[in-house]
């Protein structure tokens, strides 16, 4: 296999955890990321790119002779950027623009969901003048609790689990009115509130064959308990016990195999990361979502655990190939804590300086998300998410234990963590 000049597009945890595994394998040439962040710094470039225009991205790929682009994040996905690179003869590991439609409409999935029998909650759409329409729906509605989404990207951020219909409207005015979240409220999805225990399954597909890749369980609330408001995730671990080898069988035949080849039926053909979130309910596995990558932070437990050449892996499917590759997973457990600023995922303070003492080991990670240097090159604060500290374990006991004794190491003022990651996987073992 030639050696593989790389661009990874991104910026968060998630990208600090590809970027740490590309570059140790043995295809990777030069490695550049896009912006990056410190911790990404330690193993390729980083590149001062928009990632919103192509044509710059263009520019430095022939520039620096990439021979492969990575996207890391839902929107330069959803927006077209690997159709984009493709027209161009490039080639990129993700989703075409129609494919990630999956994650960048709810209600296109929920109907590619309907159409081609892949299980998940009733559900019904109103368009934004229709606004009246789901306003009476919801003074209608008998049975609580129900769900509602905007239907565009919002940063995990766009869901709300109404208990009555108070909450619904409350809901419904924040889609209409707040700035950050109305962009992605052209369309609203209300649908079932599906009871269970939520677990996300990855697979990897070139479009035509597909492999389970891992399952683990995030933690979207702010608050222990999965109490208060949802975030972008604030800590994941894995495998969940929920998930034994028969239900990820049927996880499989059910949701990963009917979805990939809906994608092919419906002429757009899906290549790269799909993140089914799933909720485990009496009735069988059911679609809660689907992400058109590898998650974050859920992607910082699966990476470390991915035995398989990862760069090999993105080249096959890239070329259509997947079914050649053998893919192997440790089976170790791998628990992974978000440190966020205070007030997240409201508002909240930057530029708060960073310390790390952790004891050298190598079964802890700590990926940097929101960070920054300082012109002094002070490590700084720079999102809501500041670090993720991911520990691995023989059991999900040691991984937890692991993480949480590192992540003594860690402070930065204000930072806030759950106390709670992993222990509903406790519960089942």
């Amino acid at each position: 296999m030639e050696v593989q000049n790389i661009l990874l597009i991104g910026s968060g945890g998630r990208e600090h955890a590809l970027a740490d595994a590309i570059s140790k394998s043995p295809n990777t040439g030069k490695l550049f990321i896009a912006p990056g962040n410190p911790g990404t710094a330690q193993f390729g470039t980083n590149v001062d790119l928009d990632t919103e225009d192509f044509e710059a991205i263009l520019e430095f790929i022939e520039q620096e002779e990439i021979t492969l682009t990575v996207v890391g994040p839902e929107k330069p996905l959803v927006d077209g950027l690997v159709d984009f690179l493709e027209d161009e003869e490039k080639l990129a590991f993700g989703p075409s623009a129609g494919a990630a439609r999956l994650e960048g409409s709810k209600s296109f999935a929920k109907d590619i969901m309907h159409k081609y029998g892949i299980p998940t909650a009733e559900y019904l759409c109103f368009e934004r003048h229709e606004w009246t329409k789901a306003v009476e729906h919801i003074e209608e509605t008998q049975h609580w609790p129900r769900v509602i989404k905007a239907d565009g990207l919002a940063a995990g951020k766009g869901v709300f689990v109404c208990e009555n219909k108070e909450e619904a409207l409350e809901a419904l005015e924040m889609l209409q009115d707040d700035p950050n979240l109305s962009t992605a409220s052209y369309r609203i999805v209300i649908e079932e509130f599906l009871k269970g225990e939520e677990v996300s399954v990855f697979a990897i597909t070139d479009g035509n064959t597909s492999k389970i890749l891992f399952q683990a369980q995030d933690h979207k609330r702010i608050g222990e308990g999965d109490t208060g408001l949802n975030t972008g995730g604030m800590g994941a671990y894995g495998p969940a016990p929920l998930v034994d080898d028969l239900l990820l069988a049927k996880i499989d035949r059910t949701v990963i195999r009917p979805t990939v080849d809906a994608m092919v039926a419906e002429g757009t053909p899906y290549k790269g990361v799909i993140y089914a979130g799933l909720m485990i309910t009496e009735d069988g596995p059911k679609v809660v979502e689907y992400n058109c990558r590898f998650g974050d932070p859920e992607c910082q437990v699966i990476i470390p655990a991915l035995k398989t050449d990862i760069v090999e892996l993105m080249l096959a499917c890239v070329h259509g190939k997947l079914e050649y590759v053998t893919l192997e997973v440790d089976p170790s457990y791998y628990t992974c804590i978000v440190a966020a600023s205070k007030g997240y995922p409201l508002a909240y303070e930057k530029g708060k300086h960073i310390t790390i003492n952790l004891p050298e080991s190598e079964d802890v990670f700590v990926y940097q998300a929101g960070t920054k240097r300082s012109e002094e090159g002070t490590l700084l604060s720079n999102g809501g998410r500041v670090l993720n500290i991911v520990a691995k374990g023989e059991t999900l006991q040691e991984s937890i234990d692991k993480a949480y004794n590192a992540i003594k190491g860690v402070n930065f003022e204000g930072m806030y963590y759950r106390k709670d990651i992993g222990a509903k996987g406790l519960r089942r073992l």
